[in-house]
């Protein structure tokens, strides 16, 4: 699990710097978020929220479904015990990670050792449970490669579909079927599409293929296409937006049995500026192709904020409420999941760390499990969305 944490995001592209140095004062304008500010929330918000209720409840109060993913591996969540009570209490889903490099060590050999124990700890209190991913170009182990050819990539990809999604059919109610298809940064193809030993060997029909498998190992299973890129007011996402509608009509014309879009939404405060309008219209565009929307690994990273605590988590939860609120204005917009739920478990802690090496603070809980002011923009979000 070690290694998969730390693979999990290497191919993200760095954030890039939007702010001065770490050592900058302490007093810090909340104007210079990276926000559209015709439309951004006021410096001053309170995020005053009525009552004690949990993430999950204000999600469920508006037909929405707020979830997280463990980030901690299945032995270190099978002794947080202090873990275990705040998943179950705030949220009404967890995401369980299904990679090739843990789920399948050999062609032959499947280990379902961790997945097992999500799957049994959601069902035992009442979880939703979504499955991440099924087919991706990353987290395989060495044996994928050296065993893909013209003639095998086919079996492989069904079987390995097949065998996941038929061991916890009836279960696991949603799957990422394919996970991060498209590329739009350097040496792109003209096409959009990312350039994976899949596409090499099958062509672009993988993706097609992968989800009528699926659908066939578990009819019931709703289908997810996931990636990330979406959200900036930059050059790179506007091709990014314009590449994955392409390959949703695509789905479309193919009848390709999908039903929603995972949007990642790693954001970052002082990256690009987030434009409001542009992303909803994004947003409004995916859902008349008929397709739900999913916001499936939500964090947001203070790399580069100022040390001081409360200014930081006021950037954060900021940006948790100019992001969500925006998102959820769009009804076909069903499920916000974060991606890790404490800041004692994420990925941003290895891969994103601080240059002054303070503890990172990225998520709706910190350490300790005790909500911070981004739990409650999250929880002031929710109250704020219409009703599905």
């Amino acid at each position: 699990m070690k290694l998969f944490r730390r693979r999990l995001y290497s191919r993200r592209r760095a954030l890039r710097l939007g702010l001065g140095a770490i050592g900058a004062p302490i007093v810090w304008s909340l104007t210079r978020l990276a926000i559209d500010p015709a439309h951004s929330i006021n410096d001053n918000q309170k995020f005053t929220v009525v009552g004690k209720k949990s993430l999950r409840q204000r999600a469920q109060a508006k037909g929405l479904i707020y979830g997280a993913f463990p980030q901690a591996d299945d032995r270190q969540f099978a002794s947080d015990l202090a873990l275990q009570s705040r998943f179950v209490r705030e949220c009404g889903m967890m995401t369980v990670g299904c990679y090739w490099v843990t789920s399948r060590p050999s062609v032959s050999t499947f280990d379902f050792t961790a997945s097992d124990y999500f799957v049994k700890f959601a069902t035992r209190h009442q979880l939703r449970l979504h499955g991440h991913p099924l087919i991706w170009h990353e987290a395989m182990p060495p044996w994928v490669e050296a065993t893909l050819t013209p003639t095998t990539a086919e079996q492989i990809l069904t079987e390995h579909i097949q065998r996941v999604m038929g061991r916890y059919a009836g279960k696991i109610s949603s799957w990422d079927v394919v996970n991060e298809a498209i590329h739009v940064g350097h040496n792109r193809r003209a096409d959009g599409f990312r350039d994976t030993p899949w596409l090499k060997l099958l062509g672009t029909d993988y993706l097609d293929l992968a989800f009528r498998v699926a659908a066939t190992a578990d009819p019931q299973a709703k289908l997810v296409y996931n990636d990330f890129g979406m959200e900036y007011d930059t050059p790179e996402a506007d091709a990014k937006r314009e590449a994955i509608l392409n390959l949703l009509q695509r789905f479309q014309q193919q009848g390709t049995p999908i039903y929603a879009l995972g949007i990642q939404s790693h954001l970052s405060v002082n990256r690009d500026r987030f434009n409001r309008a542009k992303f909803r219209s994004f947003l409004s565009s995916v859902a008349k192709l008929g397709l739900k929307i999913q916001i499936s690994e939500l964090d947001v990273t203070d790399r580069n904020l100022p040390v001081e605590i409360a200014n930081r988590d006021r950037a954060i939860a900021r940006m948790y409420a100019d992001y969500l609120t925006t998102a959820l204005d769009e009804r076909a917009v069903i499920s916000v999941t974060t991606w890790g739920l404490s800041d004692r478990y994420t990925w941003l802690a290895q891969e994103k760390p601080r240059t002054d090496r303070a503890p990172v603070r990225p998520l709706p809980f910190d350490r300790h499990y005790q909500p911070k002011l981004a739990q409650q923009a999250i929880a002031w979000a929710f109250d704020r969305a219409p009703k599905r």
